[in-house]
C-alpha cells in the first residue's frame, strides 16, 4: 500500500468580520481609485455601495487578506465600467482605452502616494517621546489599551484622550508639512 501524502491544511477561512475590517481599511484607497475613473463623487459613491455588495456576496472567494485590496480594485473597476457605459451619451466620457490608462496610472500613484505617507508617519512618530509613540499607537493595538495605560499613568483615561486628540493633531501637521515640503 502505497504512504499516503500529508494533505496541506487550507488557511482558515475568512469571517464576515475580517470582511468588514478589510473593507473599512481599504474603502479609502478603493474611493481613489474609483475618482480616478469617474467624473464626480456622487458616482463615486453609487460604485462603492455597488461593489461593497458584490465584495461582500463574492467573499468566499477571496483566499487570503492580502489579496482584497487588488481583487477588490478589480471589482471597483467594473463597476465603474458600468456606469460610464450608462453614461455613454454624454460626450465628456473618456474612450475605453483612456481609462484603462488612467486606471494603470491611479494604482501605481496609490502605491507611490501610500508609501510616501508611510514614510512621513514613520519619521514624525520618531519625533515624539516613547511615551507619546506609545500612546498614539494605543489605539490601533486593541480595545483597552488607551485605557491601561492610563491606569498606569494614575490618569483618568479622559485625560489621557484629550492628550491623545493633541498628538494625533500635532502628527497629522507634521505629516502634511513632510509631505508638502517633499512635493516642492
Amino acid at each position: 500500500m502505497p504512504p499516503s501524502e500529508p494533505s496541506a491544511t487550507p488557511p482558515p477561512a475568512l469571517t464576515q468580520g475580517d470582511f468588514v475590517r478589510l473593507l473599512m481599511r481599504n474603502e479609502p484607497a478603493l474611493r481613489a481609485y474609483s475618482r480616478s475613473l469617474l467624473p464626480d463623487w456622487h458616482l463615486v459613491d453609487e460604485v462603492i455601495q455597488e461593489a461593497s455588495v458584490t465584495l461582500w456576496e463574492k467573499f468566499d472567494q477571496l483566499r487570503d487578506e492580502a489579496g482584497f485590496l487588488p481583487w477588490a480594485k478589480v471589482v471597483v473597476r467594473f463597476k465603474c465600467l458600468s456606469v460610464i457605459d450608462r453614461l455613454r451619451r454624454d460626450r465628456h466620457v473618456f474612450s475605453d482605452g483612456v481609462l484603462e490608462l488612467l486606471a494603470e496610472e491611479a494604482e501605481v500613484f496609490d502605491a507611490e502616494e501610500r508609501e510616501r505617507s508611510m514614510q512621513a508617519l514613520r519619521s514624525c512618530l520618531e519625533g515624539f517621546s516613547p511615551p507619546h509613540q506609545e500612546l498614539l499607537l494605543a489605539l490601533y493595538s486593541g480595545e483597552g489599551r488607551v485605557t491601561m495605560l492610563a491606569e498606569q499613568a494614575g490618569k483618568s483615561a479622559n485625560a489621557l484622550y484629550k492628550l491623545l486628540g493633541r498628538l494625533r493633531e500635532k502628527l497629522a501637521a507634521c505629516i502634511e508639512t513632510r509631505l508638502q515640503k517633499e512635493a516642492l
